[in-house]
């Protein structure tokens, strides 16, 4: 890999390593100085690998620099130093000598207890999100920033809020008690959860940031299954849906940056490990008695990696849209729940159920309607697309819309086909 391709890669895989055992030392008070000293590293790195060439290991190379740095930085800031020294349990005679360990396993117990830190109940949701994909996973404010679809001088706000709030609740950057840890760990959830459909969802036209989005938000995940305390039910059942969707990542967008609808998908781009790995990790969720939404999604998401579009898949989709809806009602849910039905059922039944929902403001519940409608009425069927034109926002949205509408305007007005 040559260098100007492996700094950004390694800056992706290692910042984030580099800030959370820095921040776990300096505590949330001082979290920027181990941003600071991460980036550093990273600076130094580049300009020094211009002119030197990689160094035999450039991940060893980084840490040790960063070990350096921090070092250096406790050295010249006496100050910092006693101010953290009772935080740390180090003398100030032996602050300048501390050992920063970066090895894998301090390292992943770092990033662990960095992600209860980062999601904390305290900040709202797109903050947790966004504070998870700087200091965990190592994105730049611009990124983030075109994940969020905004701009850089609203993302730092947001984030210096976040930070600052955290710094205000006194949070640890450490492992919740363990009475404690499902009531947190849910909120964890929550936020990988938002993490993964910002990509999976996202009207970003960015294709390779959303892919990695996902791919973080899968790795975080990974994280909690490989911990004992954290090795839940519920976060097997949400690394399965993660996988399980993240498996038709491929299909569910074109060439130009398209969505593609389910039912066009070419199944031939289906990621069959990522299939296998989800059965797997839904396997693992199958202990004990619980079930969550997760569980009942890897379920939903489970069915549709199935190739054969067959009534007793529609049905058990729509068995498990039922009980998610008990779980935990949404209206993205019902609206989605009524293409199972469709497919179930028959149109005219999804139908009725469809039009219950009045979703008046969103798009997708009148593309879904135009879905419904074409062939039993197209006149409606258009009316309807016509809805969900005027209210897309992305240009992606707007072009799915669009190719479904001219299919429309060449069918004859009305038919009658159930």
């Amino acid at each position: 890999m040559e260098q100007q391709e492996l700094i950004p890669h390694l800056f992706r895989t290692e910042f984030s390593k580099i800030t959370a055992v820095l921040g776990k030392l300096f505590g949330f008070e001082h979290i920027e100085i181990a941003e600071d000293i991460a980036s550093d590293t990273f600076l130094l790195a580049s300009e020094t690998w211009s002119i030197k060439g990689l160094p035999e290991n450039p991940v060893a190379w980084l840490y040790t620099v960063a070990k350096n740095k921090a070092r250096d930085y406790l050295r010249r800031n006496k100050l910092f130093a006693e101010k953290i020294t009772t935080e740390i349990r180090y003398s100030n005679a032996e602050l300048h000598e501390i050992d920063i360990d970066l090895s894998d396993n301090n390292i992943i117990d770092s990033q662990l207890q960095m992600m209860f830190a980062i999601c904390h109940p305290s900040i709202p949701a797109e903050a947790q999100i966004g504070l998870s994909l700087r200091i965990l996973c190592g994105f730049g404010i611009e990124e983030i920033a075109n994940a969020f679809l905004s701009n850089k001088e609203t993302i730092n706000k947001r984030l210096t809020r976040a930070k600052g709030k955290l710094r205000e609740e006194n949070v640890k950057i450490a492992f919740p008690a363990s009475a404690e840890i499902d009531k947190r760990l849910e909120t964890v959830l929550t936020t990988l959860y938002l993490l993964f459909n910002e990509g999976y969802y996202s009207i970003s036209q960015n294709t390779s940031l959303r892919k990695e989005l996902c791919v973080e938000a899968m790795r975080l995940n990974y994280l909690l299954t490989a911990n004992e305390a954290t090795n839940k039910p519920m976060v097997n059942a949400l690394l399965a849906l993660m996988c399980f969707q993240a498996s038709r990542f491929e299909a569910r967008i074109n060439q130009h940056g398209e969505q593609v609808l389910y039912e066009d998908q070419d199944i031939n781009l289906w990621d069959n490990d990522l299939i296998k790995r989800g059965k797997y990790y839904l396997n693992a969720a199958a202990e004990g008695n619980e079930v969550s939404k997760y569980h009942l999604e890897a379920g939903i998401a489970w069915w549709h990696t199935n190739r054969n579009d067959t009534t007793e898949k529609w049905e058990g989709v729509l068995q498990l849209y039922n009980k998610l809806l008990i779980i935990e009602y949404s209206p993205m849910a019902a609206l989605n729940r009524t293409y199972a039905l469709a497919k179930a059922n028959g149109k005219p039944a999804a139908i009725a159920e469809a039009e219950k929902l009045k979703l008046v403001d969103n798009h997708l519940y009148y593309s879904l309607l135009g879905h419904l409608y074409t062939d039993v009425d197209n006149e409606k069927a258009g009316e309807h697309l016509k809805k969900a034109l005027k209210l897309a926002k992305s240009e992606t949205d707007k072009a799915t819309i669009e190719k479904s509408l001219n299919k429309i305007l060449t069918k004859s007005p009305k038919t009658s086909k159930n």
